[in-house]
């Protein structure tokens, strides 16, 4: 009953404002870290505030991201200053039509002077990996990616090679171009931890766009941002995420939200447990971020869509309506009582 009175404390703005209270566990060099991480991107990524975030958050949560948006959003250039920001190895993979999982994972090759085969590794193999236009690969080669996306390994020849700790997979992919793509399947859209739909910035941020690049004399591909935080602290903040409160009320709201999916008349398919679990780790790690070390239903709320929006399918009627996954996802919290 206090933990519940808290929360509801806690949601009231004016109220919390005012409130001396103290976490039960150490986020605050988390949530430092986290506004530093996204006050230095935002010097150079503008309009975008909402994606930033998501890919924190994701990050913190050892999940996987596709971006999704149009040519010239900066979903590429926000990847690559993530990268830069973390002190970790970093790799970019061009997907591409004739490109073989060989050319991602790795390959044998003869040494001459101990008369035996080696493994080269790929590029596959760092800590965070942008994977631009995934969706412009073949089948085969996007289903090389299934066993490293989840399980942080790559078995070849028989010999399983770990990843290292963190493993992040950046992907982006372009929603109107259809011409020389394949479509992602269900398992492999699974796997990755948020869709984030990328817009355009609105007009007062596209006319900071333009002055910034005006200053910068149009080197942005250039800039490199100080590094903030490492590999080490990456794996700590984790730890400290997994102990984050939630309450057994939220952790029902969550199981609601998510098997209501599997029985709406306009989804085809919905999302599975994993979706669940998913949405779990996230709003625990959006709280942390925000500075609290308990989840809140607002935490929820906020996590949802990027969670959600790649696991479900609409029925084919709802899809020739124009209907789009966001929104029958937004019908579903709606239709789910929030716990007081």
């Amino acid at each position: 009953m206090v933990e519940k009175q808290r929360l509801i404390f806690l949601k009231e703005k004016n109220i919390m404002e005012n409130l001396d209270f103290k976490n039960r566990i150490n986020i605050d060099k988390l949530n430092e870290t986290a506004s530093k991480i996204k006050e230095e991107i935002s010097k150079v990524i503008l309009g975008q505030e909402e994606m930033i975030e998501q890919i924190l958050v994701a990050i913190l949560s050892d999940g996987h991201i596709l971006i999704e948006g149009v040519p010239g959003v900066a979903k590429t250039l926000t990847a690559k200053l993530f990268a830069n920001i973390i002190d970790a190895d970093f790799s970019r993979i061009q997907f591409t039509p004739d490109l073989m999982p060989s050319d991602i994972i790795g390959t044998s090759i003869f040494n001459m002077n101990k008369s035996e085969f080696e493994f080269k590794k790929g590029p596959v193999f760092g800590d965070i990996i942008l994977i631009d236009e995934i969706n412009r690969s073949p089948a085969k080669t996007q289903a090389a990616l299934f066993e490293i996306m989840e399980e942080r390994q790559i078995t070849y020849d028989g010999i399983t090679y770990k990843m290292d700790d963190p493993f992040i997979v950046l992907a982006t992919q372009n929603p109107i171009e259809h011409e020389g793509t394949y479509r992602l399947p269900e398992a492999q859209l699974d796997r990755f931890l948020f869709k984030i739909n990328v817009s355009y910035p609105n007009f007062e941020k596209e006319v900071q766009i333009l002055e910034n690049y005006n200053t910068f004399a149009g080197n942005f591909r250039e800039i490199n941002l100080k590094s903030i935080v490492s590999k080490s602290e990456i794996v700590e903040f984790k730890n400290v995420i997994n102990s984050v409160l939630i309450d057994s009320q939220l952790i029902r709201y969550i199981t609601q939200i998510v098997t209501k999916t599997r029985n709406n008349n306009a989804i085809y398919l919905g999302a599975s447990p994993r979706a669940s679990i998913n949405l779990m780790k996230a709003s625990k790690t959006f709280a942390a971020v925000n500075g609290r070390d308990f989840v809140i239903p607002d935490d929820i709320k906020a996590m949802v869509y990027p969670t959600l929006r790649h696991r479900i399918i609409l029925t084919p009627e709802k899809e020739m309506e124009g209907i789009d996954n966001d929104r029958i996802i937004k019908q579903i919290v709606d239709s789910v009582e929030v716990p007081r």
